[in-house]
Protein backbone atom coordinates (compact mmCIF):
# COMPACT_ATOMS: atom_id res chain seq x y z
CA UNK A 1 0.00 0.00 0.00
CA UNK A 2 1.30 3.37 -1.21
CA UNK A 3 1.87 5.98 1.68
CA UNK A 4 -1.25 8.15 -0.58
CA UNK A 5 -3.50 5.14 -0.22
CA UNK A 6 -2.43 4.66 3.79
CA UNK A 7 -3.37 8.54 3.74
CA UNK A 8 -6.59 8.20 1.73
CA UNK A 9 -7.68 4.99 4.49
CA UNK A 10 -7.03 7.08 7.01
CA UNK A 11 -8.98 10.25 5.84
CA UNK A 12 -12.41 8.10 6.25
CA UNK A 13 -11.69 7.96 10.03
CA UNK A 14 -11.42 11.27 10.65
CA UNK A 15 -13.48 12.84 7.94
CA UNK A 16 -16.80 13.63 8.25
CA UNK A 17 -19.41 11.91 5.98
CA UNK A 18 -20.88 15.37 4.85
CA UNK A 19 -17.17 16.00 3.72
CA UNK A 20 -15.09 14.90 0.15
CA UNK A 21 -12.38 11.98 0.67
CA UNK A 22 -9.77 12.41 -1.94
CA UNK A 23 -10.16 8.99 -3.11
CA UNK A 24 -13.36 10.18 -4.23
CA UNK A 25 -12.57 12.87 -6.05
CA UNK A 26 -14.53 12.78 -9.90
CA UNK A 27 -11.36 13.31 -10.87
CA UNK A 28 -9.25 15.44 -13.96
CA UNK A 29 -10.17 16.81 -16.95
CA UNK A 30 -6.87 15.14 -18.19
CA UNK A 31 -5.82 11.54 -16.68
CA UNK A 32 -3.20 10.92 -15.37
CA UNK A 33 -1.51 8.23 -12.64
CA UNK A 34 -2.03 8.87 -9.41
CA UNK A 35 0.98 10.39 -7.04
CA UNK A 36 2.17 7.73 -4.71
CA UNK A 37 2.91 10.17 -1.96
CA UNK A 38 0.52 12.77 -1.76
CA UNK A 39 -3.54 13.06 -2.14
CA UNK A 40 -5.42 14.35 -5.68
CA UNK A 41 -6.33 17.44 -3.48
CA UNK A 42 -2.52 17.64 -1.90
CA UNK A 43 -1.10 17.90 -5.55
CA UNK A 44 -3.93 20.43 -6.46
CA UNK A 45 -2.62 22.69 -3.47
CA UNK A 46 0.99 22.19 -4.37
CA UNK A 47 0.81 22.66 -7.75
CA UNK A 48 -1.49 26.64 -7.43
CA UNK A 49 1.55 26.91 -4.68
CA UNK A 50 4.07 26.56 -7.30
CA UNK A 51 2.32 28.62 -10.05
CA UNK A 52 3.10 31.96 -11.70
CA UNK A 53 -0.02 33.18 -11.05
CA UNK A 54 0.25 32.51 -7.30
CA UNK A 55 3.45 34.27 -7.16
CA UNK A 56 2.10 37.21 -8.49
CA UNK A 57 -0.37 37.97 -6.64
CA UNK A 58 1.96 39.41 -4.02
CA UNK A 59 1.99 42.51 -6.37
CA UNK A 60 -1.58 42.92 -6.77
CA UNK A 61 -3.92 45.10 -5.22
CA UNK A 62 -6.58 44.42 -2.17
CA UNK A 63 -7.79 47.56 -1.46
CA UNK A 64 -5.48 49.63 -1.20
CA UNK A 65 -2.69 50.39 -4.22
CA UNK A 66 0.39 48.84 -2.52
CA UNK A 67 2.92 49.85 -4.83
CA UNK A 68 1.85 53.58 -4.36
CA UNK A 69 4.06 53.89 -0.95
CA UNK A 70 1.39 53.56 1.37
CA UNK A 71 3.54 51.14 3.54
CA UNK A 72 4.30 47.76 3.90
CA UNK A 73 2.00 46.56 6.14
CA UNK A 74 -1.40 46.66 3.72
CA UNK A 75 -2.49 43.54 2.58
CA UNK A 76 -2.04 42.67 -1.06
CA UNK A 77 -3.93 39.92 -2.63
CA UNK A 78 -1.79 37.54 -1.27
CA UNK A 79 -2.10 38.47 2.15
CA UNK A 80 -5.95 37.91 1.64
CA UNK A 81 -5.40 34.73 -0.03
CA UNK A 82 -3.49 33.33 2.92
CA UNK A 83 -6.12 34.64 5.51
CA UNK A 84 -9.13 32.91 4.02
CA UNK A 85 -7.07 29.97 3.53
CA UNK A 86 -6.33 30.16 7.21
CA UNK A 87 -9.89 30.47 8.06
CA UNK A 88 -11.15 27.98 5.90
CA UNK A 89 -9.10 25.49 7.17
CA UNK A 90 -10.14 25.96 10.93
CA UNK A 91 -13.50 25.61 9.85
CA UNK A 92 -13.02 22.84 8.31
CA UNK A 93 -11.03 21.14 10.55
CA UNK A 94 -13.35 22.09 13.44
CA UNK A 95 -16.21 20.23 11.58
CA UNK A 96 -13.99 17.27 10.42
CA UNK A 97 -14.25 18.31 6.94
CA UNK A 98 -11.70 17.94 4.51
CA UNK A 99 -8.82 20.63 4.90
CA UNK A 100 -6.69 19.26 2.04
CA UNK A 101 -9.54 20.48 -0.36
CA UNK A 102 -10.25 23.87 1.40
CA UNK A 103 -6.45 24.47 1.67
CA UNK A 104 -6.31 24.40 -1.91
CA UNK A 105 -9.72 25.76 -3.19
CA UNK A 106 -8.74 28.72 -1.21
CA UNK A 107 -4.94 28.75 -2.51
CA UNK A 108 -6.24 29.26 -5.79
CA UNK A 109 -9.42 31.56 -5.17
CA UNK A 110 -8.00 34.43 -7.01
CA UNK A 111 -5.83 33.95 -9.06
CA UNK A 112 -7.41 35.26 -12.12
CA UNK A 113 -7.71 38.61 -10.43
CA UNK A 114 -6.79 41.82 -12.17
CA UNK A 115 -4.39 44.39 -10.67
CA UNK A 116 -5.49 47.24 -8.36
CA UNK A 117 -8.37 45.38 -7.01
CA UNK A 118 -11.78 45.21 -8.15
CA UNK A 119 -11.37 48.64 -10.54
CA UNK A 120 -9.12 45.74 -12.64
CA UNK A 121 -12.10 44.11 -13.33
CA UNK A 122 -14.91 46.88 -13.90
CA UNK A 123 -12.60 47.69 -16.54
CA UNK A 124 -12.56 44.64 -17.93
CA UNK A 125 -16.16 44.47 -17.88
CA UNK A 126 -16.62 47.71 -19.43
CA UNK A 127 -14.15 47.54 -22.60
CA UNK A 128 -13.97 43.43 -22.77
CA UNK A 129 -16.92 41.82 -22.26
CA UNK A 130 -19.41 42.35 -18.86
CA UNK A 131 -19.45 38.74 -18.69
CA UNK A 132 -15.80 38.96 -17.16
CA UNK A 133 -15.73 38.10 -13.58
CA UNK A 134 -12.27 36.98 -11.60
CA UNK A 135 -13.98 34.25 -10.60
CA UNK A 136 -14.57 32.87 -13.87
CA UNK A 137 -10.58 34.19 -14.96
CA UNK A 138 -9.17 32.26 -11.76
CA UNK A 139 -10.70 29.09 -13.36
CA UNK A 140 -9.35 30.01 -16.58
CA UNK A 141 -6.16 30.45 -14.93
CA UNK A 142 -5.77 27.04 -13.64
CA UNK A 143 -7.50 25.49 -17.21
CA UNK A 144 -5.65 27.30 -19.91
CA UNK A 145 -3.18 29.99 -18.79
CA UNK A 146 -1.04 28.43 -16.52
CA UNK A 147 1.92 25.77 -17.30
CA UNK A 148 2.14 28.02 -20.46
CA UNK A 149 -0.86 27.36 -21.97
CA UNK A 150 -1.32 23.77 -20.78
CA UNK A 151 -3.30 24.07 -17.63
CA UNK A 152 -2.74 22.75 -14.10
CA UNK A 153 -5.32 19.90 -14.62
CA UNK A 154 -6.99 20.47 -11.15
CA UNK A 155 -9.42 18.13 -9.70
CA UNK A 156 -13.04 18.89 -10.11
CA UNK A 157 -14.01 19.63 -6.48
CA UNK A 158 -11.24 22.35 -6.50
CA UNK A 159 -12.28 24.00 -9.80
CA UNK A 160 -15.72 24.14 -8.91
CA UNK A 161 -14.54 25.78 -5.84
CA UNK A 162 -12.80 28.32 -7.12
CA UNK A 163 -15.48 28.95 -9.60
CA UNK A 164 -18.29 29.65 -6.95
CA UNK A 165 -16.16 30.93 -4.39
CA UNK A 166 -17.33 34.75 -5.21
CA UNK A 167 -20.54 36.33 -4.37
CA UNK A 168 -20.25 40.14 -4.48
CA UNK A 169 -23.00 41.57 -2.27
CA UNK A 170 -25.39 38.33 -2.62
CA UNK A 171 -25.73 36.13 0.74
CA UNK A 172 -22.84 35.32 2.62
CA UNK A 173 -24.34 31.52 2.70
CA UNK A 174 -25.94 31.15 -0.20
CA UNK A 175 -28.73 28.26 -1.01
CA UNK A 176 -28.86 29.02 -4.40
CA UNK A 177 -28.08 25.53 -6.36
CA UNK A 178 -26.07 27.57 -9.44
CA UNK A 179 -23.94 29.68 -6.85
CA UNK A 180 -23.16 26.69 -4.56
CA UNK A 181 -20.25 24.97 -4.25
CA UNK A 182 -20.65 21.03 -4.80
CA UNK A 183 -18.94 20.02 -1.79
CA UNK A 184 -19.37 21.41 1.32
CA UNK A 185 -15.33 22.69 1.53
CA UNK A 186 -15.99 24.73 -1.52
CA UNK A 187 -18.93 26.48 0.58
CA UNK A 188 -16.56 27.11 3.56
CA UNK A 189 -13.89 28.69 0.97
CA UNK A 190 -17.18 31.22 0.02
CA UNK A 191 -17.70 32.03 3.68
CA UNK A 192 -14.15 32.32 4.74
CA UNK A 193 -13.72 34.54 2.05
CA UNK A 194 -16.31 37.14 3.56
CA UNK A 195 -15.12 36.95 6.48
CA UNK A 196 -11.11 36.99 5.82
CA UNK A 197 -12.09 40.48 3.67
CA UNK A 198 -14.51 42.03 6.40
CA UNK A 199 -12.02 42.46 8.95
CA UNK A 200 -8.55 42.93 7.22
CA UNK A 201 -10.61 45.59 5.21
CA UNK A 202 -11.89 47.29 8.17
CA UNK A 203 -8.21 46.87 9.70
CA UNK A 204 -6.26 48.78 6.69
CA UNK A 205 -8.91 51.07 6.26
CA UNK A 206 -8.42 52.50 9.97
CA UNK A 207 -4.47 52.34 9.36
CA UNK A 208 -4.85 54.00 6.09
CA UNK A 209 -7.41 57.17 7.87
CA UNK A 210 -10.19 56.64 5.41
CA UNK A 211 -12.05 55.66 8.49
CA UNK A 212 -11.70 56.27 12.22
CA UNK A 213 -12.52 53.60 15.08
CA UNK A 214 -14.89 55.46 16.43
CA UNK A 215 -17.03 55.51 12.95
CA UNK A 216 -17.58 51.55 13.14
CA UNK A 217 -21.02 50.84 14.64
CA UNK A 218 -21.63 50.19 17.96
CA UNK A 219 -23.78 47.31 17.51
CA UNK A 220 -20.78 45.59 15.35
CA UNK A 221 -18.72 46.35 18.00
CA UNK A 222 -20.59 45.45 20.84
CA UNK A 223 -21.32 41.70 18.53
CA UNK A 224 -18.49 41.14 16.60
CA UNK A 225 -15.60 42.82 18.77
CA UNK A 226 -13.39 45.37 19.29
CA UNK A 227 -10.88 44.92 17.23
CA UNK A 228 -9.38 42.08 14.52
CA UNK A 229 -9.06 39.34 16.69
CA UNK A 230 -12.08 39.49 18.48
CA UNK A 231 -14.25 39.84 15.04
CA UNK A 232 -12.78 37.17 13.09
CA UNK A 233 -12.84 34.65 16.52
CA UNK A 234 -16.71 35.72 17.03
CA UNK A 235 -17.44 34.68 13.03
CA UNK A 236 -15.57 31.87 12.82
CA UNK A 237 -16.51 30.02 16.02
CA UNK A 238 -20.09 31.26 15.68
CA UNK A 239 -20.12 29.53 11.75
CA UNK A 240 -18.69 26.11 13.82
CA UNK A 241 -20.79 25.93 16.34
CA UNK A 242 -24.04 26.87 14.19
CA UNK A 243 -22.89 24.14 11.77
CA UNK A 244 -22.66 21.42 13.69
CA UNK A 245 -25.92 19.28 13.27
CA UNK A 246 -26.92 15.44 15.13
CA UNK A 247 -24.66 12.22 14.33
CA UNK A 248 -21.82 14.66 12.82
CA UNK A 249 -23.97 16.25 10.18
CA UNK A 250 -23.15 19.79 9.36
CA UNK A 251 -25.27 22.29 7.74
CA UNK A 252 -23.22 25.61 6.64
CA UNK A 253 -25.54 28.30 8.93
CA UNK A 254 -24.67 31.37 11.81
CA UNK A 255 -26.78 32.98 14.00
CA UNK A 256 -29.35 35.78 13.22
CA UNK A 257 -27.27 38.28 15.40
CA UNK A 258 -23.66 37.23 14.12
CA UNK A 259 -25.13 37.24 10.39
CA UNK A 260 -26.87 40.54 10.85
CA UNK A 261 -23.73 42.17 12.38
CA UNK A 262 -21.84 40.59 9.10
CA UNK A 263 -24.28 42.12 6.54
CA UNK A 264 -24.19 45.57 8.15
CA UNK A 265 -20.48 45.59 8.30
CA UNK A 266 -20.45 44.70 4.85
CA UNK A 267 -22.84 47.62 3.87
CA UNK A 268 -20.28 50.25 5.80
CA UNK A 269 -17.30 48.71 4.27
CA UNK A 270 -18.91 49.55 0.75
CA UNK A 271 -20.34 53.19 1.89
CA UNK A 272 -17.60 54.50 3.77
CA UNK A 273 -14.26 53.25 2.51
CA UNK A 274 -14.98 51.13 -1.24
CA UNK A 275 -16.57 53.73 -2.19
CA UNK A 276 -14.68 56.76 -0.41
CA UNK A 277 -13.48 59.35 -2.65
CA UNK A 278 -10.18 58.88 -1.34
CA UNK A 279 -10.01 54.71 -2.52
CA UNK A 280 -12.16 55.64 -5.36
CA UNK A 281 -9.67 58.32 -7.02
CA UNK A 282 -7.04 55.97 -6.54
CA UNK A 283 -8.44 53.59 -8.73
CA UNK A 284 -10.17 55.83 -11.52
CA UNK A 285 -6.54 56.58 -12.40
CA UNK A 286 -5.66 52.71 -11.95
CA UNK A 287 -8.59 51.89 -14.72
CA UNK A 288 -7.29 54.81 -17.13
CA UNK A 289 -3.99 52.79 -17.02
CA UNK A 290 -5.18 49.44 -17.92
CA UNK A 291 -8.02 50.64 -20.22
CA UNK A 292 -4.86 52.87 -22.54
CA UNK A 293 -2.70 49.23 -22.44
CA UNK A 294 -5.58 47.11 -23.28
CA UNK A 295 -6.23 49.45 -26.49
CA UNK A 296 -2.23 49.52 -27.07
CA UNK A 297 -1.62 46.22 -27.40
CA UNK A 298 -5.08 45.24 -29.25
CA UNK A 299 -3.20 47.14 -32.03
CA UNK A 300 0.53 46.23 -31.54
CA UNK A 301 0.53 43.08 -31.83
CA UNK A 302 4.55 42.08 -32.22
CA UNK A 303 4.93 44.55 -28.64
CA UNK A 304 1.92 42.06 -27.37
CA UNK A 305 4.05 38.92 -28.61
CA UNK A 306 6.94 40.03 -26.65
CA UNK A 307 5.15 41.19 -23.71
CA UNK A 308 3.72 37.43 -23.22
CA UNK A 309 6.66 35.74 -23.61
CA UNK A 310 8.00 37.87 -20.48
CA UNK A 311 5.43 37.07 -18.34
CA UNK A 312 5.48 33.01 -19.76
CA UNK A 313 2.38 33.26 -21.30
CA UNK A 314 1.46 30.97 -24.14
CA UNK A 315 1.02 33.07 -27.23
CA UNK A 316 -0.49 30.34 -29.91
CA UNK A 317 -3.39 31.85 -28.80
CA UNK A 318 -2.99 34.84 -30.94
CA UNK A 319 -3.23 32.37 -34.37
CA UNK A 320 -7.04 31.12 -33.18
CA UNK A 321 -8.57 33.46 -30.43
CA UNK A 322 -9.75 37.05 -30.86
CA UNK A 323 -7.01 39.01 -29.91
CA UNK A 324 -9.64 40.72 -27.45
CA UNK A 325 -9.61 37.44 -25.76
CA UNK A 326 -5.86 37.16 -25.63
CA UNK A 327 -5.64 40.71 -24.53
CA UNK A 328 -7.64 40.68 -21.71
CA UNK A 329 -5.69 37.72 -20.68
CA UNK A 330 -2.49 39.45 -20.47
CA UNK A 331 -4.02 42.35 -18.68
CA UNK A 332 -5.85 40.48 -16.04
CA UNK A 333 -2.41 38.75 -15.58
CA UNK A 334 -0.63 41.61 -14.49
CA UNK A 335 0.79 42.91 -11.09
CA UNK A 336 0.08 46.07 -10.36
CA UNK A 337 3.94 46.93 -10.52
CA UNK A 338 4.15 45.76 -13.97
CA UNK A 339 1.40 47.10 -14.94
CA UNK A 340 2.68 50.64 -13.57
CA UNK A 341 6.15 49.94 -15.00
CA UNK A 342 4.65 48.83 -18.55
CA UNK A 343 2.72 52.44 -18.81
CA UNK A 344 5.03 54.73 -18.03
CA UNK A 345 7.61 52.58 -20.65
CA UNK A 346 4.70 53.15 -23.51
CA UNK A 347 3.41 56.15 -22.82
CA UNK A 348 5.74 58.45 -20.54
CA UNK A 349 8.43 60.74 -22.75
CA UNK A 350 11.94 59.68 -22.84
CA UNK A 351 14.32 62.11 -22.21
CA UNK A 352 16.59 62.19 -25.23
CA UNK A 353 20.54 62.61 -24.17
Amino acid sequence: MSIREEFEKREKSFVSPCGCLSAQSRGRVKKEPLCPIRTVFQQDRDRIVYSNAFRRLKQKTQVFLAPLGLGDHYRTRLTHTLEVSETARTIARALRLNEDLVEAISLGHDLGHTPFGHSGETVLQEIYSRHFSHQKQSLRVVDKLENKGEGLNLTYEVRDGILKHAKGYGSIISSKPGEMAVTLEGRIVRVSDIIAYLNHDLDDAIRSGVIRREQIPTSIVTTLGRNHSERATTMIHDLIYSSQGPNGSVTLTMSDAIYTEMCRLREFLYTEVYRSPRVHNQFVKAKKILSDLYYYFLEEESCLREELAKMEMDKRPLDFQPKERVVCDFIASMTDRYALDLYEKIFFPTPQV
